[in-house]
């Protein structure tokens, strides 16, 4: 692999859920073949022509089955880089949620010469580091396959403008989301209050930026931290239970149940 601080390039995806590469965000583009992976609970097919991005936790990326002629190249970049690289768009907001829930982006002929172009483009770019504006000119790499990003999402799932104000809303929801105050507020009341606005009005934000009311995300996550948790076999099923504040391990069974699809006992295994 050829690394610096903050970019690293890798030919397999088979060290995706590895230790060194929490804090990264990863981008794959498949040139050939395909790959069946699970995240989050659900199992998904990356082929040939598609891009790959994970937004976060990729230590729940599991049973990675490659076929003989997969080939792909992936491009890990530190959350810190992509916040430096990410042009000024409220657009951003949408895209990054929706890759929350699915993954891969299926891209037209014309997409994937653009998606291509700009991986190779931040490889060569990445092996000349006695550039005298290297990282501006990385962050400049970057940013344009980010842009290239935003517009292969916008013409898949469509593009509204979102509002400065709805945009800020929900920033501040998903962060108190990613605070984990999920684990003891699962109401969205809750959070309402704490952006001083109604608990039907960030309903009504939330599917205008993300296509998804509120109540989803707030489930989202809590699962996302559930299935998490019950792959530590240390963890018992009654300290996870309590972590998140669930009033008796019936109630944490049938939450399971519900969102994972599966009870505690039989997701472990």
């Amino acid at each position: 692999m050829e690394t610096i601080q903050h970019i690293i390039i890798d030919r397999s995806l088979n060290r995706i859920a590895h230790d060194a590469f929490a804090g990264y965000i990863c981008h794959a583009y498949c040139y050939s073949g395909a790959c069946d992976f699970e995240h989050i609970g659900r199992q998904f097919n990356f082929r040939a022509g598609d891009c790959l991005i994970i937004p976060r936790r990729t230590d729940l990326v599991r049973n990675i089955r490659p076929t003989d002629d997969f080939n792909v190249v992936v491009v890990y970049i530190t959350q810190e880089f992509i916040e430096v690289s990410t042009p000024q768009s409220n657009y951003g907001m949408r895209g990054h949620l929706a890759l929350f829930d699915n993954p891969i982006m299926r891209l037209n002929p014309e997409q994937q010469r653009r998606c291509a172009t700009n991986f190779d483009n931040i490889q060569q770019r990445l092996a000349h580091p006695e550039h005298r504006f290297y990282r501006e000119m990385m962050i400049a790499s970057v940013q344009t396959m980010i842009l290239d990003f935003f517009d292969f999402h916008a013409t898949l799932y469509g593009f509204d403008k979102i509002s400065s104000q709805y945009h800020q809303i929900m920033s501040q929801f998903i962060e108190l989301l990613e605070r984990g105050d999920y684990r003891k507020n699962r109401d969205i009341g809750y959070y309402a209050d704490i952006l001083c606005v109604t608990p039907k009005y960030l309903s009504e934000v939330s599917k205008k930026v993300s296509g998804l009311p509120a109540a989803y995300w707030i489930t989202r996550y809590t699962a996302l931290d559930i299935s998490r948790l019950l792959r530590d076999r240390s963890l018992s099923f009654t300290h996870i239970s309590d972590l998140f504040g669930f009033s008796s391990q019936a109630h944490f069974s049938r939450y399971v149940m519900k969102n994972l699809g599966a009870n505690p006992t039989d997701f472990r295994e």
